[in-house]
This record gives C-alpha cells, sequence and structure tokens, in this order.
C-alpha cells in the first residue's frame, strides 16, 4: 500500500476525495483515509505542520497498515535563486536542520541513532516522480530539502540553510518522516511545490500560492498512480 502524507488540508483533501472505498480510521488524532485511488491500494493522511506530528503520524501509518512505501506532498520555500515559485522540487536526500548538538563535538544537523546528517529518498520511486513531472509539464529540481519546526520568512536563515546544508527548498516535515522512514527501512519520496521565497516577502506570497503550489504537487501524485495502475496492468 502506497502511504501519502501532507501537512494540510489543502495538500490532501484533492486526493482524499478521489480515493474509493474508503475506509477511515482515527490514530493518535490523525484521520487515516484508506482505500483505491485508481486501481492502486492507498493510505491517505494530514499531520499538521511541524515535525512532531510528521513523525507520529508516519510512524502510527507504518504500524497500523500494510505500507510498502511513503509520497511526503506538499508545499515549501525556495532556498536557491533557480527555483522559484511555483516549480517542483523532488529531494534527493532530506536533513533536519534544527538539530544542534554542535556543543557536544557533533556536526549541525547530526541525527544520533543513524548517524548522518542527510537521509537520501528512494532513488527509483524518486527518480519515477520526476518523470512524471517532467511529463505533466512542470519546472523540477533534485536536491537536498531542508526541514525544522520553523516557517521560514527570513533571509539570514534561507541563506544560513543553502550554506550549511546546501538545501534548495525549506519546509517543516519531510526530514521528520524520512527519518521515521528510515529508521523502519520504509522507502520514501518527497515532493514540494515551492510556494514562496523563504524570505521577507514570504508572509504575503505563501497564502497568495499555497493552493496553487498544493494544487501542482497533488496533480502529480494523481498522473504518479496513474502510471502505477498502467504498470500493474502489464502484468
Amino acid at each position: 500500500m502506497l502511504g501519502i502524507i501532507g501537512a494540510m488540508d489543502v495538500e490532501v483533501d484533492a486526493i482524499k476525495s478521489r480515493v474509493k472505498n474508503k475506509t477511515v480510521t482515527r490514530i493518535a488524532g490523525v484521520d487515516f483515509v484508506c482505500g483505491f485511488l485508481q486501481e492502486v491500494m492507498v493510505c491517505v493522511a494530514r499531520c499538521s505542520p511541524g515535525k512532531v506530528n510528521a513523525a507520529i503520524c508516519a510512524q502510527a501509518m507504518i504500524d497500523n497498515f500494510d505500507i510498502d512505501k511513503i509520497i511526503n506532498i506538499g508545499v515549501g520555500c525556495s532556498l536557491s535563486e533557480d527555483v522559484v515559485v511555483k516549480n517542483v522540487v523532488i529531494a534527493t536526500d532530506v536533513c533536519e536542520y534544527d538539530i544542534d548538538i554542535t556543543a557536544l563535538g557533533e556536526p549541525l544537523g547530526f541525527i544520533n541513532g543513524i548517524n548522518v546528517i542527510k537521509i537520501k529518498t528512494d532513488k527509483e520511486l524518486s527518480e519515477r516522480l520526476c518523470r512524471t513531472a517532467i511529463n505533466y509539464g512542470e519546472k523540477i529540481h533534485r536536491g537536498t530539502v531542508a526541514s525544522g519546526d520553523t516557517f521560514i520568512a527570513d533571509s539570514n536563515l534561507k541563506n544560513k540553510l543553502a550554506s550549511e546544508f546546501d538545501a534548495i527548498c525549506g519546509e517543516m516535515e519531510g526530514g521528520a518522516i524520512g527519518h521515521t522512514c528510515a529508521a523502519n527501512n520504509i522507502p520514501f519520496a518527497v515532493i514540494r511545490s515551492i510556494s514562496d521565497g523563504g524570505d521577507e516577502k514570504s508572509a504575503i506570497d505563501y497564502p497568495t500560492f499555497k493552493k496553487i503550489a498544493a494544487d501542482i504537487s497533488t496533480a502529480i501524485i494523481v498522473e504518479y498512480i496513474k502510471s502505477e495502475q498502467n504498470q500493474f496492468a502489464l502484468f
């Protein structure tokens, strides 16, 4: 079963509405909507913004449903001049920029337990999402997505994340979902449609473009699932 997680209703409602023969299970305050999208079994959930919410949702999904891969969808901010509003970022890896145990001698962002700074996304799943997005006509970028419990609206923070982590997109959930998936050996991918520039204009741009950006990531997921269905039909 394919797990799909977004942080906000605007990121997942359109997908939930397409699920057929659905059941809804509430766990840890999260509604998990399971059923069929096209011919593909899916489980769709809104985790709410933030790393802890995202990790709780991902772990509950893995523990309670027959999940074999997870795609985290939604919107994010640009951390690169090359990435602009309505572009799509498909992560090569994710990091948690606000983990800071540098006082104990570890580098910024070092994740104890799995002992890395960056967690690689699943190569095959990510490449298939890339092909889907390109075929759908979207401008895509590959690179690091940086996650933390801060809505990025500050040029200094934006520049720091780009410099420290070579990140091209910032948001609040992907790193935690990747962390949870890595701990459980679940393949995962992170796709973000850009809603703002991560600077002092973000508070204005984000409300304006978040629905447009969310619709782009939703459309890519629907097209990806159609391609999954077509692949299954070959066997």
